[in-house]
């Protein structure tokens, strides 16, 4: 059981601020800024008020006898470090801390997985809520500068797609450390059923991105007529037979990624975005047109998606036909929120168990 958290002065927050907070700054044609805060373990945490979600101490989860690193007493070699990469908002909180326990258990060496996390402003509260939930928990957090997306972001069809961190992927490769040479990107609403290894292992094979494709779907709803009645606009295509595939679950060379200067050009579309709106969706539409049709294609039992149903009103959807190492609940209709409400999908209930959350009322309880 976690031992709660007392309270703790604003002198010990202070020096743990200036022990444990570093500014640095990654450039290329524009500035990003980041902040990195470092994963050590450390006996003093920032104060937890009353309001803040509380949340079950996860155990320990040593799966391999052959992981090595520090279980060991040695250090994890760099190349079998697994690195994962995801936002962090106090308002999905629940749900990252219910995907990061599903990595860990299906793991077959969770000691190895290095996670990257990017929030836009810093909350020691929520820094601590991930030190006394995970302990032993390998991660950094970094600061995304919403000032560099919020003036290229157009009003969407739903008001949560057009907050600035859920662009924060398209400058992932400038926020994270120049040593990461690739990274798994996960959504916070999402859980793991297999060993994230499997994943880490898929073969690029040169390309920028790998993720599941859904050929089958009509790609030419995700843009407007406009779009398609523009003979410039839509010679994007030209060459690649462009299928859809999801944001939420990515692979990225992220060296590549540099090099190709891939951010400026989802940015180029973001502007003319701007300027004539050739879609109505958030940050998906221009990760389409850079690349759709240019991507390693992976199996589908990586993004079951789309259990969070429409992005008007998250109606109940089924899983999709075929294996499951990935459930995710992309769409409006989010699990834990049906769960707290009484009226959760089938498709809800195999969230559950990854939940780490408990209400004060439990927490008194015990």
């Amino acid at each position: 059981m976690a031992t709660p958290i007392r309270s703790i002065s604003w002198i010990s927050l202070l020096g743990l601020l200036s022990l444990f907070i570093t500014f640095h700054q990654t450039t290329n044609n524009n500035s990003v800024f980041a902040l990195a805060t470092t994963s050590t373990r450390i006996s003093v945490t920032s104060p937890i008020s009353n309001n803040a979600p509380i949340f079950r101490e996860a155990p320990a989860f040593r799966n391999g006898d052959t992981c090595g690193g520090s279980t060991a007493g040695n250090t994890i070699p760099p190349e079998r470090i697994i690195h994962v990469a995801m936002t962090l908002d106090s308002n999905y909180l629940r749900g990252t801390m219910a995907a990061v326990f599903s990595i860990l258990q299906h793991s077959t060496c969770p000691e190895n997985v290095a996670f990257h996390f990017l929030w836009i402003r810093h909350e020691p509260e929520v820094f601590s809520i991930i030190n006394s939930t995970f302990p032993y928990l390998n991660f950094k957090v970094y600061r995304f500068d919403a000032t560099r997306v919020r003036r290229l972001i157009s009003k969407s069809i739903r008001q949560a797609l057009d907050q600035p961190l859920n662009y924060a992927r398209t400058y992932l490769a400038y926020i994270i450390p120049y040593h990461v040479k690739k990274v798994i990107y996960l959504d916070s609403d999402l859980v793991m059923v297999d060993d994230i290894e499997k994943l880490w292992g898929v073969d690029l094979e040169g390309k920028v991105v790998a993720a599941p494709e859904y050929c089958h779907a009509n790609f030419t709803t995700y843009f407007t007529t406009s779009f398609w009645a523009d003979k410039e606009l839509n010679k994007t295509f030209e060459g690649r037979k462009p299928c859809y595939f999801n944001t939420g679950v990515m692979v990225v060379d992220v060296d590549k990624w540099r090099q190709g200067d891939y951010t400026q050009r989802v940015e180029d579309w973001m502007i003319i975005q701007k300027k004539k709106r050739i879609y109505q969706l958030g940050s998906l539409p221009p990760f389409l047109l850079v690349l759709a049709g240019n991507i390693k294609a992976i199996n589908h039992r990586w993004n079951q998606h789309g259990l969070g149903g429409d992005n008007i009103q998250g109606k109940c959807r089924s899983l999709h036909p075929g294996p499951i190492s990935l459930i995710h609940w992309s769409g409006k209709g989010k699990p834990w929120l049906r769960l707290d409400s009484r009226k959760p999908c089938s498709v809800d209930h195999l969230w559950a168990p990854y939940d780490l959350y408990r209400s004060s009322r439990q927490y008194f309880e015990e």
